[in-house]
């Protein structure tokens, strides 16, 4: 059993892997990984099974969409039909391809340890290797072994037939129905991939409404065009699967499902996909067992410098970055505290905090949603009704939105009113995730509102519009030497 005693460890692959820089060139390093479950690849969630693959089927299914829009604008386009395994072995031949070149390279490195293995902490700056025993103890330590889907405990979880985000992307054949448990980004980003390629889709959520925890406003009008474009059913929740042929891996299966008020439903499905959240890898790697701080979700505790907690105070030499301490559990996310943290390993006088303010993120279903800051309901909470200024802007009341026909599209901005402090926005509609860009630069630059819709030109007429004429419609005052 070989015992490793190296300058820096890393535990994942994903952000994690960026860490190591030219500075650990003439230094030991252990990357430990044990890849997505699902294949084995390296490189972490995002690149193999997350936001890259996910929005490679994005596109096609978009594209898919189009005969639909172009017939309500004059055109007539064929029928549009989607060659799943083209599409699918187009992805995966890149993305497997970055994922083994990833790998080999650090394989290359002389003074880099790749140990693709599970491993469990041993101490805070120690583990073990689950497969051949490795020790390592390290003068440092970053954990970035990221988070993973929640799998329901009921009966069938486990056929053949019922997947994850982790491997619904690797079907054989699309399937012809396909039924979507959850409500939130995974799952309302994979109803709209399936129904734009043409199966049929059922979309089961505990709650009512879909991506509840978005500002109310949006989450209504998102809700409003999912029930359009595929079957919605609300306030019910999985309660077993079973096979329709038992012992048989390409028969459908059927569902049962319960309402809120006790009612039994059943659905019949090719394949059934569990998006019900996920949850850090904490457990996996025995965090809790050497004694390092835990939220209520079971993400590791970390302070402003990324580091590590115990007992409320910082580790020395234990860092985290990405998922496993996250709440934000964003990509864009996981870089920069993967930035942080690799700078204060090679800083350790001059720490840098990680920023939290100004987090956007958004979920390419269709249509698209973008937000960053506060929803309504966190505003009036942070300083008071009489305080906030909210403009509401359709698509449709402006000139490109005009000439798009859109009739769901909307952009909201939100504002303190003493002090034009841009405090939140949120767009539902085509190309949300670029339009809402303007506002994340404003309120991380720390531009008030009335400058961010004055202070530029404003490409006429360009989609947009829709967010300067959000920023042009909020009750904020003047500030001094204004811009006309």
């Amino acid at each position: 059993m070989a015992t490793l005693r190296p300058d820096l460890a890393i535990i994942g692959s994903g952000s994690g892997n960026s860490l190591i820089t030219p500075f650990w060139n003439d230094k030991e390093v252990v990357l430990a990984d044990k890849g997505i479950d699902a294949t084995g690849a390296f490189g972490g969630t995002c690149l193999n099974v997350g936001c890259i693959p996910t929005k490679m089927f994005v596109r096609p299914s978009a594209l898919a969409r189009a005969p639909h829009e172009a017939a309500r604008l004059g055109v007539t386009m064929g029928e549009a039909r989607a060659d799943w395994p083209a599409i699918r072995d187009r992805i995966f031949g890149r993305i497997d391809a970055i994922s083994s070149g990833g790998r080999e390279y650090r394989e290359s490195l002389e003074n880099v340890h790749l140990l693709q293995e599970k491993v469990t902490l041993t101490g805070h700056r120690s583990f073990r290797s689950e497969t051949t025993g490795t020790e390592v103890r390290a003068e440092q330590l970053v954990i970035a072994a990221g988070s993973r889907p929640v799998i329901p405990e009921v009966p069938g979880i486990t056929l053949p037939q019922v997947h994850t985000s982790d491997t619904v992307m690797r079907l054989e054949e699309l399937p012809e129905r396909v039924l979507i448990v959850g409500g939130g980004y995974i799952a309302c980003e994979f109803a709209a991939i399936f129904s734009g390629l043409g199966s049929s889709v059922v979309q089961v959520n505990r709650s009512q409404g879909l991506m509840r925890q978005l500002d109310e406003e949006i989450a209504q009008a998102y809700s409003a065009q999912a029930e359009k474009n595929w079957t919605v059913r609300y306030q019910r929740t999985l309660a077993s699967l079973e096979p329709h042929e038992p012992d048989s891996e390409q028969g459908g299966v059927t569902a049962h499902v319960v309402t809120s008020d006790g009612r039994a439903e059943t659905y019949d499905a090719d394949c059934v996909l569990v998006a019900t959240g996920r949850t850090p890898n904490t457990d996996l790697i025995g965090a809790a067992d050497v004694g390092l701080d835990l939220h209520e979700d079971g993400r590791l505790a970390v302070d402003a410098h990324q580091r590590v907690l115990s007992e409320g105070r910082p580790v020395p030499g234990l860092y985290a970055a990405g998922d496993i301490c996250s709440e934000a559990m964003l990509k864009h996310v996981a870089n920069h505290e993967a930035r942080v943290v690799s700078h204060n390993l090679e800083n350790p006088r001059d720490l840098r905090q990680a920023r939290t303010f100004a987090v956007p993120a958004a979920v390419f279903s269709h249509p698209e949603i973008a937000f960053v800051g506060m929803t309504e309901a966190e505003a009036v909470d942070s300083i008071g009704q009489a305080n906030v200024t909210v403009k509401v802007q359709k698509y449709g009341d402006t000139a490109y939105g005009w000439a798009m026909e859109d009739m769901h599209g909307l952009a909201k901005v939100l504002a303190d009113r003493r002090t034009g402090e841009i405090l939140g926005a949120h767009v539902v509609g085509t190309q949300s995730s670029n339009l809402i860009q303007p506002i994340v630069q404003a309120m991380s630059l720390g531009q008030d509102a009335y400058t961010a819709a004055r202070g530029q030109y404003w490409i006429h007429p360009a989609l947009t519009e829709v967010i300067e004429n959000a920023l042009l419609g909020l009750d904020v005052p003047i500030p001094d030497s204004a811009p006309l």
